[in-house]
């Protein structure tokens, strides 16, 4: 049986499967299809014609809009039914036509959304992504699977991020862009063959970052992929200088992590 809040509010044309966990003060609009094993936090809004699938866990206070399918099977063809999950955080906003996926046994089984997300129309978050908080996909984005986004990072229409690419925090890319490789935390990447062509100084300065430490990150930049060597070995001689910047390093442990892909430059992919 489906456990549901005495508070929600149903619409007789829907269909709520038996199993279904449906919070206080949840409302379900026509036409909507909630599975068995889909959990819908409180104050969770489906308007019309969206379908929560999977084994799906979605927060308090989203927003589902018409013609959205959160939960789907991952579109991967090593995927043989086995039980996998998506997990969305509190006061993310799924606009029409935006599809979510469950994991992958091979990528660790989840794709994880955080908090206070934005997915405009027809985006699309691929299995076994991890999203953080506060970020926004304008419409007709596209994440290959296994992509990892940090807080605050913003990707412009019609853009799209290829599989196992990170994109740190508070990183702009443009619109119609393809993100190929990693985008350092700050960066700003556009075009196809994405190319990072400096700092999201705008995003920055709303987020309160004061310009003597603006000014830091650019000299970190500059040094970074303005003279000649190998990016990764300028990073660690730049550690020291940069020590007293938390965003600096924030950029220079970004590039010294592990990952599937390279870094984008100013220059990767450029013919």
């Amino acid at each position: 049986m489906s456990a549901v809040a005495a508070s929600a509010e149903i619409h007789p044309l829907s269909v709520v499967e038996d199993g279904a966990v449906i919070g206080d003060n949840v409302r379900i609009g026509p036409f909507c299809h909630v599975g068995a094993k889909v959990v819908l936090g409180e104050g969770t809004v489906l308007i019309s014609h969206a379908v929560v699938t999977g084994k799906t866990v979605l927060g308090r206070n989203c927003r589902i809009f018409p013609n959205a399918v959160i939960g789907g099977e991952p579109q991967s063809i090593h995927h043989n039914g086995e039980e996998t999950t998506l997990t969305v955080g509190d006061n993310c906003t799924m606009r029409e036509g935006v599809t979510m996926n469950c994991g992958t046994v091979e990528g660790g089984g989840k794709t994880v959304v955080g908090n206070n997300n934005l997915f405009l129309a027809n985006s699309h978050v691929a299995h076994d992504c991890q999203l953080g908080n506060g970020i926004i996909l304008s419409n007709n984005v596209m994440l290959a699977g296994h992509v990892k986004i940090d807080d605050r990072a913003i990707l412009g229409g019609g853009s799209a991020v290829h599989q196992f690419t990170r994109i740190g925090r508070q990183a702009f890319i443009g619109g119609l862009s393809a993100c190929s490789y990693d985008v350092i935390p700050y960066g700003m990447l556009n075009g196809n063959p994405g190319l990072l062509g400096g700092l999201n100084v705008v995003g920055m300065t709303r987020a309160g970052m004061d310009r003597a430490t603006i000014h830091r990150v650019r000299k970190l930049f500059k040094a970074l992929f303005d003279e000649e060597g190998a990016i990764r070995e300028k990073a660690t001689a730049a550690r020291e200088e940069f020590a007293d910047c938390k965003e600096a390093m924030e950029i220079l442990d970004f590039i010294a992590a592990e990952s599937d892909r390279a870094l984008s430059s100013p220059f990767r992919g450029k013919a």
